[in-house]
């Protein structure tokens, strides 16, 4: 091996680390569980008081079918909903609309009216289970769906728990499923800060996700800066909008990815939970529990192979023992079929067996932030949080997230191009891929037929539009238009319209004609007409 030695995101390694390289003021930095900083961990008892909870991202074409593998997952040990949602629900067209042919269903599941939503949680005590939705520019109106079928089932809004993951600054930086202007999207999460505060208190308003970015191809200190850069982007939204912050903060959620490089990875959790409490005492001298960093992990899509796949039952355990370790709340680990086709059920059952065994048989889950005082790990851990620290200083002075978009476009595109030099040349090892490769037959792996399940989704929707009262449903989307207008809070008028029988992509297309939409070439908060 090579004198040079790096992590995956470039960071030095030395051979052997010793006394000198651990912090220099434990208690400062390293502290105690479940006390600021939190660098061990959000809670004194950790996974000993209770384990993390075990999602399952799933969505498939249709809302019954999607219910039917809810209902398989939950029957297994799942402990909590985590819905994926296909690609007109997250652009705000509805399965009928000349821009979602050939893409209903294909990614996620199809969501364009309330029906759909009964059907997904048909059979599910909304009271009972925790659902995580991944949807951010439509994320207003998802969440309104979920809150009018609660309502319809008696079932108290204050008993309602999950989160909409609802940041769309991140679409803006690293994966483009925005529809509105930036500073109007951000009014919108505002918008849904302010009501849930008031109305759905247990759920979590936004996920800040860093996942995305690492998807794009940042490294690890980009993915804790750009995450945190548009996490502090919400909370000053958020103060703006006359929110006080502890009636918001203590809800906020992060996600982040899981990646190969295990102790890398492992150090960018204890970085960042320390570095964000530090962040939100530092600039809004926040409470413990508004400088508690709490936070899903998915294990790394980007980094599934289609050559070998079963190799990635391992990539997929070693990353989600990087995430435990590290001290997420929540965790999905991938399908290792996901690089070819949606999951199949047999590839969801050993994902989440996956996460079975490490709670149940390793034993990591005894003991709280186990690797701490390791000196590699806490060098690790200083060096991510400093790296990350002067990301922010450069975002700061740029005007902050919504100002410095292109920046962190630019700086995810570099560390891609890199990363993928990296393999093209051999630096960077995949085993199946470039090293360790072999003749081996195709997997097959049977595809829905997405023509078909398009046309039954279509159907519905014109059924569904032929069985309601044209008249309510534009007087309540007229509520939405003055809503968006007038600056009021747009949340009661989307329950109202969803209950009205208004359809997602109406009252998408409504919101278009109020706020316009934002050209990727012009800068953030400026219009285009619709």
């Amino acid at each position: 091996m090579s004198d040079d030695v790096t992590t995956g995101s470039g960071i030095p390694l030395r051979p052997v680390y010793g006394p000198d390289d651990g912090p220099q003021d434990p208690v400062r930095s390293i502290g105690e569980p479940g006390a600021f900083p939190f660098t061990r961990g959000v809670y004194p008892t950790m996974y000993r008081g209770r384990v993390w909870t075990m999602r399952q991202y799933a969505g498939f074409g249709t809302a019954s079918e999607t219910n039917r593998r809810y209902h398989y997952l939950l029957e297994r040990g799942q402990t909590g909903l985590s819905v994926a949602f296909d690609l007109p629900t997250q652009m705000g067209y509805d399965s009928d609309h000349g821009m979602s042919a050939g893409e209903v269903g294909r990614v996620g599941v199809a969501i364009d009216t309330i029906d759909d939503m009964r059907t997904l949680f048909e059979g599910i005590d909304l009271g009972a289970v925790s659902t995580s939705m991944t949807i951010n520019s439509t994320a207003a109106i998802l969440l309104a769906l979920y809150v009018a079928v609660a309502d319809e089932r008696g079932v108290d809004r204050s008993r309602l728990a999950g989160t909409i993951q609802n940041d769309v600054l991140k679409e803006y930086i690293a994966r483009g499923t925005y529809i509105y202007p930036v500073d109007e999207s951000l009014r919108l999460i505002s918008d849904v800060m302010a009501f849930c505060a008031a109305e759905v208190p247990r759920w979590n308003t936004i996920s800040i996700s860093g996942y995305h970015i690492r998807e794009a191809g940042a490294t690890a200190p980009q993915e804790v800066a750009f995450t945190f850069a548009n996490g502090l982007e919400y909370v000053r939204r958020a103060l703006d909008a006359g929110i006080e912050l502890e009636e918001f903060a203590p809800r906020l959620s992060f996600f982040f990815a899981a990646h190969n490089d295990f102790l890398e990875e492992v150090a960018k959790f204890r970085a960042a939970r320390r570095l964000w409490a530090r962040l939100m005492r530092e600039r809004h001298d926040a409470s413990d529990s508004s400088a508690r960093l709490r936070f899903h992990t998915q294990t790394g899509g980007s980094t599934l192979t289609a050559q070998q796949p079963m190799n990635n039952v391992v990539r997929v355990t070693v990353q989600a023992l990087s995430a435990v370790l590290g001290g997420t709340q929540s965790l999905h680990t991938n399908g290792y079929d996901e690089a070819l086709a949606l999951p199949t059920e047999e590839s969801a059952r050993i994902a989440l067996r996956t996460q079975q065994i490490l709670a149940e048989e390793s034993g990591v889950a005894g003991s709280v932030d186990p690797l701490a005082g390791s000196w590699l790990i806490e060098s690790l851990t200083d060096e991510i949080e400093g790296r990350a620290r002067d990301y922010l200083a450069r975002i700061d002075e740029l005007g902050g997230a919504a100002r410095a978009v292109e920046f962190m476009q630019e700086e995810i595109h570099q560390a891609a191009y890199r990363h993928q030099l990296e393999i093209e040349s051999g630096a960077r090892a995949v085993v199946g891929v470039n090293t360790h490769t072999e003749d081996e037959p195709e997997a097959k792996i049977a595809q829905p037929d997405y023509s078909a399940l398009e046309r039954e989704q279509v159907g519905r929707l014109a059924a569904f539009r032929a069985d309601r009262d044209p008249g309510g449903v534009a007087a309540a989307r007229a509520a939405v238009a003055s809503a968006a207008v007038e600056g009021a809070n747009l949340m009661p008028a989307i329950v109202a319209a969803v209950k009205a029988r208004a359809t997602l992509g109406e009252i998408s297309d409504t919101l278009r004609s109020a706020w316009g939409t934002y050209d990727g070439s012009r800068l953030p908060g400026t219009h285009e007409s619709a």
